[in-house]
């Protein structure tokens, strides 16, 4: 039998419109899909002839294995089916992609990464927040934010003001993490923002600073965990938060 193949393809911040025309292609061919919690429905509805099942995986509450993930994209592709592994954002930004792939390569199965537009940069963006921006910040850095020891050392690493910082997955310890930087010698009163829900209907923007990062909302949404960004760019929010979100559709005439 004709071994199949594996797509471990970036859903994007959640609209269907920012998936890239590679990821969508995957979607319509596929035969099986496996989708992680943070996938929007809509994008998860566009594999329309694919078997899907979520492998959703959720800190405190009952969730699929990594091993079981693997094992059944590999049981799957080795009986010729077309897999793809459906993650939020990127794969390969925090989102076990490169563990995927590389279980992928030792067991044989033919595979390819499509990547995706990263939630650690178009969430800030739709909020009006540029990530990088000539006078306030020269470059950025992305950090999960789901147990300490992923968020500690590389917080506790950074030069007060320096750089902008993403935190994903971190809005259960925000408090935690307004400390660490605190603690490190960021200005109490430094701009942080947290956005929900990114490109969809429901998105929203909170506003505050280091000193009351604490008090920021929790998600409505269970698979909503927010994304933080700390840093002088969030300033910006006020000006560039106002621009309309989305630009009318081009239509371009047949020529007669």
């Amino acid at each position: 039998m004709k071994v199949g193949f594996v797509s471990l393809v970036g859903a994007g911040p959640g609209d269907p419109d920012l998936l890239t025309v590679q990821a969508l292609d995957r979607l319509r061919a596929a035969d099986l899909v496996l989708f992680d919690a943070l996938v929007t429905p809509d994008v998860v509805a566009l594999a329309t002839r694919a078997q899907r099942f979520s492998v959703a995986k959720r800190a405190g509450r009952k969730s699929v294995r990594q091993e079981t993930i693997t094992r059944v994209m590999i049981r799957a592709a080795r009986r010729g089916r077309r897999v793809v592994r459906l993650k939020c954002g990127d794969p390969y930004v925090l989102g076990r992609g490169g563990e995927e792939a590389l279980a992928l390569r030792a067991h044989g199965i033919p595979f390819e990464v499509v990547q995706g537009v990263t939630t650690a940069v178009a969430a800030p963006a739709l909020a009006g927040i540029p990530v990088t921006h000539r006078g306030l910040s020269s470059g950025f850095v992305v950090v999960s934010g789901h147990d300490e020891a992923s968020y500690r050392p590389v917080l506790g690493s950074l030069a007060p003001s320096t750089l902008t910082v993403v935190v994903l997955m971190g809005l259960a310890h925000r408090d935690a993490i307004a400390t660490c930087l605190i603690d490190r010698g960021w200005p109490i009163g430094t701009t942080v923002a947290v956005v929900f829900a990114a490109s969809t209907p429901h998105t929203r923007t909170w506003v505050g600073t280091l000193g009351d990062l604490g008090t920021a909302p929790e998600a409505t949404d269970a698979n909503d965990p927010g994304t933080i960004v700390i840093g002088n760019v969030v300033d910006l929010h006020a000006q560039l938060a106002a621009c309309p979100d989305r630009a009318p559709s081009a239509v371009v005439e047949g020529k007669g």
